[in-house]
């Protein structure tokens, strides 16, 4: 007996390859339609191998001549083969040769959109298995870069949206020093930027938050001839992702927002505003930031983020040294 409905509907679509009263051309239409279903937000693992065997099953039934059909099924069964959770990377590198083999069909006789989509999978799978240096990061972007060419944020908002958050992702992660590594940076905070026209606190806050600490991290490490500037746009960055991230609903998430805020304001002086200020002090933001490491420490501790925990404790001890520095102030608590 099949223990769920997606087990009842797989063995439904291998049972009926069998009936000569369907026509192959039907049966390809019902093992596509199945698939898709079952990789639409799958309970387990398994109904992303079962789909993938229903590609397979389809793909056996497609006639040689029917070549974009064939690459259209390549690029589907990619797409759930990239889903699948693994310790490796074999499903990512069976995903990225079917994709390889249906982009030049897609290429010649593909609609903009559906090439377009295949594009930012393959920038996808290529980023991912870049982190075990089976392919180029430089790679991924590229292909991200063709998908923008059709997925522009007026007609297609969710996708350019994904292109420019996984874009920056890429710049950043790139190993370059000196000039280029400025570049990149640059072009890492324009991406999340360029994400955050289309995604607003109003249509999808969970996104908006992500972007907006991404893009405070990403504005504060940036190696530019701008730093204040820089850190007092991280700071608005991170306010904005903390009226979305609070203790009670993401405490977790919270906690690196205010780690990550904490860790900008030990970077900038109390009044970085003020020109004839002749010796400049960040003792009102060191005590600031001990306060939000402090309350970022607790909930780390509880929810066994342990490491993170003994990160920030010694982060504490050498800001309580830089504040005895500064010497005492009236304001202190």
């Amino acid at each position: 007996m099949p223990d769920t409905l997606s087990d009842q509907h797989f063995l439904q679509a291998l049972a009926a390859l069998d009936s000569p009263e369907i026509s192959d051309e039907e049966k390809v239409e019902m093992l596509t339609q199945t698939a898709l279903n079952l990789q639409t937000r799958p309970p387990s693992p398994k109904q992303l191998h079962d789909a993938v065997v229903l590609y397979d099953k389809a793909l056996s039934l497609c006639p040689p001549k029917e070549l974009l059909q064939q690459a259209r099924l390549r690029a589907l069964k990619a797409s759930a083969l990239q889903m699948i959770p693994e310790h490796d990377s074999s499903h990512l590198d069976e995903a990225r040769k079917e994709i390889e083999a249906a982009l030049p069909v897609l290429m010649a006789s593909g609609q903009p959109e559906e090439l377009a989509e295949v594009h930012m999978h393959l920038g996808l799978i290529l980023q991912a298995l870049a982190s075990s240096n089976q392919a180029r990061l430089t790679d991924a972007i590229v292909y991200y870069q063709k998908a923008l060419l059709t997925f522009r944020k007026e007609s297609f908002p969710t996708e350019f949206a994904i292109l420019h958050n996984n874009l920056a992702t890429a710049y950043l992660s790139i190993p370059l020093t000196g000039e280029q590594a400025k570049m990149r940076e640059a072009l890492a905070v324009q991406s999340y930027q360029a994400a955050l026209e289309v995604i607003t606190l109003e249509n999808d806050p969970s996104e908006y938050a992500m972007l907006q600490n991404n893009l405070g991290n990403a504005l504060q490490y940036a190696a530019s001839g701008h730093p204040v500037e820089n850190n007092l746009q991280a700071l608005k960055a991170y306010d904005e992702a903390l009226r979305v991230r609070n203790f009670r609903v993401s405490p977790l998430l919270y906690a690196n927002t205010i780690s990550n805020k904490a860790n900008c304001l030990l970077n900038l002086f109390d009044d970085p505003g003020d020109p004839g200020n002749a010796q400049p002090s960040n003792r009102l933001n060191l005590v600031k930031a001990k306060a939000l490491y402090l309350e970022a420490r607790e909930i780390f501790s509880q929810h066994g983020e342990n490491d993170k925990a003994s990160m920030i404790d010694e982060c504490l001890g050498e800001i309580q040294t830089q504040i005895d520095l500064c010497g005492p102030y009236d304001g202190d608590v």
